[in-house]
């Protein structure tokens, strides 16, 4: 099977966003996977847009609580923060220097700041050389990403493409895309894409109160109690049914059609759904998160792993650039 390799930043506490979209079918894809799957928290990505280190602290334990607390079995997978392997830096800018200007120019990540060049540090401008040194280091075969990702794996493959061409030798494995159709844009509390920029994401794993209010801000329309309403266009739908059984959502839809039926009540019965079925999720995230230690002692043991399988991949490529 192939190796398959996953990241996600620490630039905040892991969202309802990331959980369907990232977490739940990376720790999926882990136990289908025959080989060690590698997941990363991405802190080193997170610092082109946080320079607040306790925060970043903060954010990387519940990053790691979050993917403990669904279920990751980190004796099937490669668990370890990305800035405790300094291997990636340096291939950083070994790859750095087989990268054309054109291509980071035309990144999304950058142009979508460009605008404002006086906001882009050098970091976010070779935001991809670092993912692409994240894949390569560890031999990846298979990169789950999201369509807004997609470029910056075609440059991965591109760099690789190109450094292996010039030193006459496959040395860097070229990875694979593995984009699901199944997987939707998890919409946020205003109806946008769930993100941390757009301050619209819905955080599971907050105390019951604070999550009750952050539900209760979905985005409505004015539609009267009385009225028939159509589910389709309905935040609180779209999110309930993202996570409810079938059943349960072919309920709520003729509870909105048959009037009478209010945007409140779509929202409590939501806020339940949350709280009962991700409870033992939010036990075990309070528990880790409690206790640290726990988290690096796993984190620790992941990175060991991860120096083994990085340093010699590193080694060669020294070797082969006159470094050795």
């Amino acid at each position: 099977m192939a190796r398959v390799l996953t990241g996600i930043q620490s630039s905040g506490r892991p969202h309802l966003g990331n959980i369907l979209g990232a977490i739940v079918p990376a720790i999926q894809l882990a136990k289908e996977n025959q080989e060690e799957s590698y997941i990363f928290i991405a802190d080193f990505h997170s610092l082109t847009s946080s320079k607040d280190s306790e925060l970043r602290k903060q954010n990387t334990l519940a990053v790691a609580a979050a993917w403990l607390a669904f279920g990751l079995d980190i004796s099937k997978t490669v668990f370890y923060r990305q800035s405790r392997r300094p291997e990636v830096a340096e291939l950083t800018w070994y790859l750095n220097c087989f990268t054309p200007f054109p291509m980071l120019a035309n990144a999304h990540s950058f142009k979508d700041k460009s605008e404002r060049l006086a906001d882009v540090n050098a970091g976010l401008f070779t935001y991809p050389v670092l993912m692409a040194a994240d894949i390569l280091l560890y031999s990846a075969d298979l990169v789950p990403v999201g369509k807004d990702q997609m470029q910056h794996l075609e440059m991965t493959r591109d760099i690789a493409s190109t450094f292996n061409r010039i030193i006459g030798e496959d040395l860097l494995t070229i990875p694979e895309a593995r984009i699901s159709e199944t997987v939707k844009t998890i919409p946020g509390t205003d109806g946008q894409k769930m993100s941390k920029s757009y301050n619209n994401y819905i955080d599971i794993f907050l105390p019951e109160k604070q999550l009750k209010k952050v539900v209760n801000t979905i985005v409505t329309d004015s539609t009267p109690l009385e009225e028939p309403k159509d589910p389709d266009i309905c935040n609180v739908f779209k999110l309930y049914s993202l996570i409810a059984s079938e059943t349960q959502t072919e309920e709520m839809r003729a509870k909105y059609q048959g009037g009478n039926y209010g945007y409140g009540h779509a929202k409590k019965e939501f806020f339940e759904l949350i709280f009962t079925k991700y409870a033992e999720e939010r036990k075990a995230f309070d528990f880790y998160m409690s206790n640290p230690k726990e988290i690096e002692e796993k984190l620790a043991a992941g990175e060991e792993k991860a120096r083994q399988v990085g340093e010699k991949l590193l080694n060669q490529v020294r070797e082969k650039l006159g470094f050795r």
